[in-house]
């Protein structure tokens, strides 16, 4: 099974806020804060973000969850919503 973390990334001197999603095996991605969207579609976002450079978005969609520490996502299959 794969999943997915994001965790919000507060605003720096140089840096406005921004999401970073990580995957167990390593590979992160890290976009800014959107304004336009809420909280949780900022974190779908990076999720998503990150899902393309895994190379998933085309086959996968993101089912997500609170934790303390920010959402974790899991990768559900479009057709059959199996969880993997």
């Amino acid at each position: 099974m794969i999943a997915i973390e994001t965790k919000f990334l507060g605003p720096t001197t140089y840096r406005g806020a921004r999401i970073k999603a990580y995957a167990a095996n390593g590979q992160q991605s890290t976009v800014n804060w959107d304004y336009s969207i809420n909280g949780d579609q900022n974190h779908e976002r990076a999720a998503n973000a990150l899902l393309v450079e895994l190379g998933l978005a085309d086959s996968y969609a993101l089912v997500g969850g609170h934790t303390p520490k920010g959402m974790t996502w899991i990768i559900t299959d479009h057709l059959t919503h199996n969880v993997y």
